[in-house]
């Protein structure tokens, strides 16, 4: 067994705890179906979001809507780069798995120019 990272992001609505709950919810559910995941084989979850987005802690929603309660998270602000995405919310998730699995990055509802 092996771990690798899943990447995902989302642009947000606005700055409020819905928007951002929506958002994260959204978001984790379509990198969990895309990718075949049960909530067993992850390690660990990073998030990051952009400095215009303080509302509220998306690990919230995660450990609460989605019963992530038993899974290590982390929020933290990201780098601040001129001209970058606004309004933006990242994830990291890290699993365990064989060596034969292979990703699928998921970026939605804007966030997809992240990766052009």
């Amino acid at each position: 067994m092996i771990s690798k990272g899943i990447r995902g992001a989302i642009t947000v609505e606005e700055n409020s705890p819905e928007a951002i709950g929506a958002a994260t919810i959204k978001l984790l559910t379509e990198i969990m179906k895309r990718n075949k995941l049960e909530v067993d084989s992850i390690s660990h979850v990073i998030f990051t979001l952009t400095k215009d987005l303080n509302a509220d802690f998306p690990a919230k929603y995660a450990r609460v809507n989605l019963k992530w309660k038993e899974v290590p998270m982390m929020c933290f602000h990201e780098l601040d780069v001129p001209n970058s995405l606004s309004m933006c919310l990242r994830v990291m998730i890290v699993i365990n798995c064989g060596e034969g699995f292979v990703p699928e990055f998921v970026y939605l509802d804007g966030a997809e120019n992240l990766r052009k």
